[in-house]
């Protein structure tokens, strides 16, 4: 029985043209980038392509303003340290969201440990953060506000332009996690008003392991990585030539394919909610009605637990998650969820449902089905569901 993948948030496949282009980059063995010699300036050339590429996706006026990195963990880290590092002189104050994803939070987190100073803000019930508040927030200190695009458990977009204006007006930097939006929905850093945006190649079906960062020109950010001048000075060591060619293909064709790749995500997305109720009750949307992203769902299925949903859906052959691959193995309700002002139980009852342009409506109509079944099965044995409902 085919395997049908609902778990596109996690990891994506590589587009065909992505991976041929990739081939060819490797049967042709490109040389070091930073060689001053004819071989070289290929290799230099095609980093340069690539580079344009991933800076039109984006909007970004040069693509100079482009930084490779090794994916979406590193450009966090490096967005938020290198530029706490690069204003220090200026103050030690950062403003942030309490549903960032554990790459900010835990950036932050040894900040913090170094003398920085942090003002966490909260969400509304749709998930959402309330610019008046990023406003009321910053003060002389601030060198920087860290508020993410789009969540990666729940898919809620927050009103980033709002934030990214207010931050512009009082100069304060803005940095924005898009890891989960770039290529997904279209992306304009200049509409965003945003000094510093995280992205990664695979969530528009590019390689795993490449990303990116952008950072607009003046914006004072310090190199993590020391060596090297490679990447302008902003990042020693030699690219992911390889990579980094996939992902300008990738980009390309997510440039190209926006329109029509969201006409199908949000088609399977229609689908799957109108779906839901005829199989499965008592369940919570947490994600935005209207401001999400296209291609995933959060639902909490009451009374049960997501992870046993998620195992018995697997021996279907139906892949799904609980919540960010990068949060698999704890044992603790998400901080995401819970911010939204859900229960433990209920949080523990999550599943993330994240599809792609290689799904189908037939994929939505079994996962519906077999989902109404399990539940029916837990819930028979679930001692909770039987004390509310006795």
């Amino acid at each position: 029985m085919r395997i049908v993948n609902l778990d596109h948030i996690s990891s994506n496949p590589l587009l065909p043209e992505v991976k041929q282009a990739m081939i060819e980059a490797i049967e042709k063995d490109y040389a070091n980038p930073s060689s001053q010699h004819q071989r070289g300036e290929e290799a230099a050339q095609a980093l340069a392509d690539a580079r344009a590429s991933v800076a039109a996706l984006i909007g970004a006026e040069s693509p100079k303003e482009i930084i490779f990195t090794s994916g979406g963990t590193e450009s966090d880290n490096h967005a938020i340290k290198g530029i706490a590092l690069a204003n220090a002189k200026k103050g030690k104050h950062i403003v942030t969201s309490n549903i960032e994803h554990n790459a900010v939070i835990r950036s932050l987190r040894r900040l913090k440990g170094q003398g920085y100073t942090l003002t966490s803000l909260g969400v509304d019930e749709t998930g959402r953060v309330n610019p008046s508040d990023v406003a009321d927030a910053i003060t002389d200190e601030t060198i920087l506000v860290s508020v993410m695009h789009s969540n990666n458990e729940t898919g809620t977009i927050q009103p980033v332009e709002e934030i990214g204006a207010i931050c512009r007006e009082r100069k304060v930097i803005f940095h924005t996690d898009a890891v989960d939006s770039v290529g997904v929905v279209p992306f304009d850093v200049k509409e965003m008003k945003a000094d510093v945006v995280s992205f990664a190649s695979n969530p528009f079906y590019g390689p795993v392991g490449v990303g990116g960062l952008y950072v607009r020109r003046g914006t004072m950010i310090w190199p993590l990585l020391d060596g090297g001048v490679q990447e302008h000075n902003k990042r020693g060591g030699t690219e992911n030539l390889i990579g980094i060619i996939g992902m300008g293909v990738a980009a390309e064709k997510a440039r190209t394919d926006m329109e029509q790749r969201l006409t199908h995500l949000k088609g399977l997305r229609d689908r799957l909610l109108t779906g839901l109720p005829e199989h499965i009750d008592e369940y919570i949307i947490n994600t935005h009605p209207e401001h999400s992203l296209p291609n995933l769902i959060s639902i909490s299925v009451q009374y049960i637990e997501g992870e046993s949903v998620m195992l018995m859906l697997d021996d279907e052959n139906i892949a799904v998650s609980t919540r960010s691959a990068c949060a698999t193995g704890s044992l603790r309700a998400s901080h995401v969820l819970l911010s939204l002002g859900l229960s433990h139980s209920d949080a523990q009852g999550t599943l993330v449902i994240s599809y792609g342009i290689d799904n189908t409506e037939e994929d939505v109509d079994r996962f519906v089905a077999s989902l109404g079944k399990v539940v029916k099965t837990l819930r028979d044995i679930s001692p909770l569901y039987k004390k509310t409902h006795s």
